[in-house]
């Protein structure tokens, strides 16, 4: 199996914490990048500033994407992750303490591929982001070569 990496963009450490624990303990062994605002996933992405040692072809199989990131918030990053030819495929998953439906509905409306709310008790916190790393890694087929034909 391809070891392809996970991208986590989140900013409250104690939710880092949780989401890597939770997808180690299900054995979801691909490498995760964290990054804490949504300018350095900008960066990481697109292979510049601190990042510019990253290869943007090298994408990761899914980004989780917190809403609110400080610098640039995670729907502006998903806007512009859609308008770029090299990102626009890359699935994303909101993954965001919001219940709000005009949050989820502006997810979706700029091309998240999914909308999760974060549980506020821990182990259906766990459980969610278990579930979650096991689709996006063994079950969803991406499109080959990014997308070209």
């Amino acid at each position: 199996m391809n070891k392809s990496t996970l991208l986590l963009v989140e900013d409250n450490p104690q939710d880092e914490l949780l989401i890597l624990r939770a997808l180690h303990k299900a054995n979801v062994a691909n490498q995760i990048d964290v990054v804490r605002d949504g300018q350095q996933a900008l960066d990481y992405l697109f292979g510049v500033g601190e990042f510019s040692h990253r290869s943007d072809a090298a994408l990761p199989v899914v980004a989780l994407l917190d809403i609110n990131l400080p610098r640039v918030g995670g729907l502006e990053v998903l806007a512009r992750l859609r308008d770029d030819p090299r990102t626009r495929l890359l699935p994303v998953v909101i993954l965001t303490s919001s219940d709000e439906d005009r949050d989820r509905l502006r997810s979706y409306e700029h091309g998240a591929n999914s909308f999760v709310r974060k549980p506020v008790d821990f182990h259906a916190f766990a459980e969610c982001v278990s579930r979650l790393g096991i689709y996006w890694v063994a079950v969803n087929q991406p499109p080959r070569n990014g997308g070209a034909a």
